[in-house]
């Protein structure tokens, strides 16, 4: 594992929502993150599928990380704005969620994000991001 990789690894374990809802981090390349969440009733909403939420959750996060990796050494990151569009219903076994960085800066990246539903064999998206990160000095 690369140092980055192990970087933005030791960063997500030592997140407690994604612990709680059941996230595991599945990739990190030089500017893309991919979450899974795999199905429960613990991140459901009242009809069933996955919460809105917990889908936001993992897309957010998707792209900070995904960002992380653009941003200059010594930098964290936090969201400061996103916009989500719930293209259909979360109704799946697994979701992964895949931010990508479109525009890295010296103070803000743009990322976009995406969540696909897996289901008996296939995929669908239900979700996309923007959003928009900004590096900040601990």
């Amino acid at each position: 594992m690369s140092e980055l990789q192990e970087r933005i690894a030791a960063s997500f374990r030592s997140q407690g929502l994604m612990e709680t809802l059941g996230a595991r981090l599945v990739s990190v390349a030089d500017g893309e993150v991919q979450i899974e969440l795999p199905f429960s009733d613990g991140v459901s909403q009242q009809h069933g599928y996955v919460h809105a939420g917990a889908i936001t959750s993992i897309v957010d996060s998707a792209c900070g990380y995904a960002a992380l990796t653009k941003a200059p050494p010594g930098c964290e990151v936090v969201s400061a704005e996103f916009k989500i569009n719930l293209v259909r219903p979360a109704i799946g076994e697994r979701f992964v969620a895949t931010g990508t960085v479109q525009n890295a800066g010296k103070l803000l990246t743009v990322c976009t994000g995406e969540v696909r539903a897996y289901a008996q064999g296939t995929s669908k998206v239900v979700a996309i991001m923007q959003a928009t990160i900004v590096n900040v000095r601990p």
